[in-house]
């Protein structure tokens, strides 16, 4: 099975690399618009946010939360004390800084790689600062509705977290490690060196997946909504921004630039997964289904009642 799926991955390969020397001007186009929003929207609002997440990582910082909030959260999401801070920390910082925290996390043995699979479920949060940011001021230029995506995004994982609670094994057999003491100029070069690196794999899946949706959206002459399938399902920075020039009623709009937020894109999947080893993919894709249904239905009825 192996050998014809590398047989299938060359053979596309072949002709992906036929099709940008056809359309060379075109996937150069697509290649700057790539930099553009890896240069203006993801590096400023990721390269911080993973920089500061693995410092805490690295410093246990689990030991300084309070234990009445830690001890809700490992009740409510039936989680270990350590998977408080991952989850945590995927809320404020957004994919793909989740799994550039759970590979830390297992690299530490501060939780097992089961839980990390359970973990990829529901901690999948988009960057905060990039939903009110670059959806509210760039695409949609409307704040209050950024702020709907954002409330239906992070309540649509809550809602998975709660519902998939039995289905993990909490590592509370792993210690809960304290404060540690350790040089910060090392921890802060380490965490900026880990930084750059992740910002580039992500600006090298971005470019990619922008060249490849480019290609099948000029070469096919999709329709607008075979278009915008496509670009949800491969690139999410793309599908947003083209949604947001669409013609279309706002409520559908926020409605689907909160699903297609919660889906990611299979440039994010692949992101998240190349992160890390030995990770089944289905259960993290079970999870983006789930959240792009369960969001956008909550999308909606905020909008209806308010």
């Amino acid at each position: 099975m192996k050998k014809y799926t590398n047989y299938i991955i060359v053979i596309l390969t072949i002709i992906t690399l036929i099709m940008v020397l056809i359309n060379k001007n075109l996937v150069s186009e697509a290649i700057l618009s790539s930099l553009y929003i890896w240069y203006n929207t993801l590096i400023p609002s990721m390269f911080p946010m993973i920089i500061l997440s693995d410092i805490l990582i690295t410093y246990s910082s689990i030991s300084i939360i309070p234990r009445p909030i830690t001890n809700i959260m490992t009740k409510l999401f039936n989680i270990s004390y350590n998977a408080v801070t991952i989850l945590l920390i995927s809320l404020v910082s957004g994919f793909p800084t989740n799994a550039i925290c759970i590979k830390k996390a297992i690299d530490t043995n501060k939780i097992s790689k089961e839980e990390a699979t359970h973990l990829l479920l529901f901690c999948n949060f988009a960057n905060p600062l990039f939903i009110l940011e670059t959806i509210g001021s760039f695409y949609l230029n409307d704040v209050c509705s950024s702020i709907i995506i954002l409330i239906s995004h992070i309540l649509g994982n809550i809602i998975i977290g709660i519902i998939f609670r039995y289905h993990n094994h909490p590592t509370f057999n792993y210690k809960l490690a304290p404060l540690k003491s350790q040089s910060f100029e090392k921890v802060l070069s380490s965490s900026i060196t880990k930084s750059v690196n992740s910002l580039l794999l992500i600006g090298g899946t971005v470019t990619l997946f922008l060249i490849l949706t480019t290609l099948i959206s000029n070469i096919f002459h999709l329709n607008t909504i075979l278009n915008l399938f496509i670009k949800s399902l491969l690139e999410m920075t793309m599908a947003l921004s083209y949604l947001s020039s669409l013609s279309i009623d706002n409520t559908l709009k926020i409605v689907l630039s909160t699903m297609i937020i919660s889906f990611s894109g299979l440039s994010i999947h692949m992101q998240i997964i190349s992160s890390l080893d030995n990770i089944k993919y289905k259960y993290y894709l079970k999870g983006r289904l789930l959240n792009m249904v369960i969001s956008g239905i909550i999308a909606y009825f905020i909008i209806k009642l308010f």
